[in-house]
Order: C-alpha cells, then structure tokens, then sequence
C-alpha cells in the first residue's frame, strides 16, 4: 500500500513541523486537534513554517551564488550550475506554496482520518491520554490505517493493544526543526509487521527524511536516550542551585563547540514537553529528584506561561513571539 494521505494528530511544535514537510513533499494531509481554538493556533505555526522555509532556500540560494560566483564550465559538457540550482529553487518555492493548500484542519477525529493512510500521533507525553486517543481511534479510522506514534520516550508497546491492530503500529519519532534536522527514528514492538516496517522506511524517504531503524525497543530511541538525560542533568543544577541556565548554557558551547546549550534546546523543544517527560518518569519510578524536577518546571515556568520560545519566553527571553501559547495536543 503507498501512504497517499495522512492525519498528524496534534498540532503543537513538532506536530506541525511534520505535517508541513509531508505537504511539502506533495502528499495531502489532514491536522487534528482537540478544538477550533487549537486549529487557530496550527494555522499560525503553518503560516510560520512557510516563512521558515523560504528563508532556508533563500540563504540557500545566497550560499549557492557565493560558491559558484565565478566558477566557468564548458556547459557543453557539464551543466551550467546556476541553471540547475535555479530550476531546483523554482521547483521549491512551489512546493512551499502548494504545501499550504495540501493542508485541511480539523476538530472532528473521524473527519479528520476518515481517508488516511497513516495517522501520526504527536500528542502529549502522557500515558493516559494516548491510551484513550488510540482507543478511540480504533473505532474510527479504516482498517488499512497505520498508526504511529511521534512519542519522545515512550515504547510502542505500552499502547500496541489499545490500537486495535497491533501489527500495523510503531514509532516514527522526528527530530525537532525536522527541515535540517532531517531524521526519522522508526521502532516497532514485538508485534509490529515487517511489511508496515519496510513501508514506513520507504515513507520516511518520500518525505525527505533519513530513516534510522532501531533493531529493538528503546525508551528514547537512539537522539532521546542520549538527549534527555543530558537536558535532565542540566536542569539538576539549575534546581540545585548550582549555576543558573544562561552559564551552564555557555559553559557547553565554549568547551564542546556545540551551537545551543540545554535550555536553548529546552526553550525551542518547548518546557510543557519536558515536564510532561518529567512528570511520567516521576510517576512511574516514585523517584524523589524526577518529583522536586517537575515541580521546579510546573511551579517557576508553566505556571507562570514561561513555556519557551513560542510563548515568547522560557529559560530566555525572546524579542517576539512566535505564536500565542500552544494547545492542548502540543
């Protein structure tokens, strides 16, 4: 079966970077969430996406006419770079635009996946309401449907028998700012078919994505599992009173090279994201560090709408905005 339409269910931060990159690649999508408040909120983060991208390929196109300024072929026998460059940006800037118009909201699940493919969950980071979202989502998607789940640490397993159809689910986990960041982590369960598998492969490479197949279950897949306990460390020191953010931050880019430090992952990922990850872990472990962690975020950043950069502040303070704060499916 090729995946000619998809639901991304969830319209936050990484939800709407997926959808978008799907239309980009001129396959059909529909985004889901929870009310039209929310639908608001998505069709501001795909207008962003399309300025976004069309800075990419203008700086692209700046760097391209920088390296071959100069630069003589026989075009007789080789093509003339700025032409072929030229003919690949004329090429983009129409995707960027058609991508808007591939795009349909809904508030309505089945409406929304009553002609998928694939649904792609990119829902919060909370073990009950993916079990009550798969569940319902049983009922109503065509028996063809795949579903995967875009969750940052939690297994495929957890929820394969609340899908209904076990064989035809697994993680497809994305990497944030998925325009550069172009990977595509895919994990199955025990139970997930070798031929959804296969075909998700194959899906991640329509989309422009580089596929990572992980061979077994992991919580955190392979970015995750070395991600999030680098950015929990991080916030440890901040909670112990250690150092503050902006100095850890710069203490990691001076003596790694790296381009961004903790919090200014955190601030881009979104902190509502990292609490949720938090609060499971407390949860679930009864771990006292996980407990007083998540009480720091909920008390000193959620509570007081310090949710990153998309709320114009977080562990920094941002210029502008980038959207109103985000919904519930974030």
């Amino acid at each position: 079966m090729k995946i000619k339409k998809v639901t991304v269910a969830g319209s936050g931060v990484l939800g709407s970077q997926i959808a978008f990159q799907i239309a980009f690649k001129e396959i059909p999508v529909s985004i889901y969430d929870i009310n039209d408040e929310a639908i608001i909120r998505a069709k501001e983060r795909i207008t962003h996406l399309k300025d976004v991208y069309t800075e990419e390929i203008m700086q692209s196109e700046k760097e391209i006419e920088a390296v071959t300024k100069g630069v003589s072929l026989h075009t007789n026998l080789l093509p003339d770079l700025t032409e072929a460059f030229e003919k690949y940006t004329d090429d983009a800037w129409s995707k960027i635009n058609q991508a808007i118009e591939r795009i349909s909201y809904y508030s309505s699940l089945s409406e929304a996946v009553e002609e998928s493919d694939l649904v792609i969950e990119a829902i919060p980071e909370v073990v009950s309401i993916k079990q009550n979202f798969y569940k319902n989502l049983n009922q109503i998607a065509p028996q063809r449907t795949i579903f995967a789940t875009n969750s940052s640490t939690l297994l495929p397993s957890l929820f394969s028998q609340d899908t209904g159809r076990p064989e035809k689910f697994l993680a497809f986990h994305f990497a944030n700012e998925i325009w550069k960041h172009n990977t595509v982590e895919i994990m199955g369960h025990d139970g997930t078919s070798l031929e959804i598998i296969e075909e998700m492969y194959q899906f991640a490479k329509e989309i422009g994505m580089i596929p990572i197949r992980l061979n077994k279950e992991q919580p955190g897949y392979i970015l995750n599992s070395i991600l999030v306990p680098f950015l929990q460390s991080a916030q440890v020191l901040v909670m112990k009173g250690v150092s503050d953010s902006e100095t850890i931050d710069k203490t990691w880019m001076l003596a790694t090279g790296a381009p961004q430090g903790p919090f200014g992952i955190l601030d881009i990922v979104g902190i509502q994201t990292a609490y949720n990850i938090i609060k499971n872990y407390a949860d679930t472990s009864n771990n006292e560090l996980y407990k007083k962690l998540s009480i720091m975020l909920k008390e000193e950043y959620l509570d007081k709408g310090k949710l990153g950069q998309e709320s114009g502040e977080g562990f920094y303070k941002y210029p502008k905005p980038k959207y109103r704060q985000p919904g519930f499916l974030s």
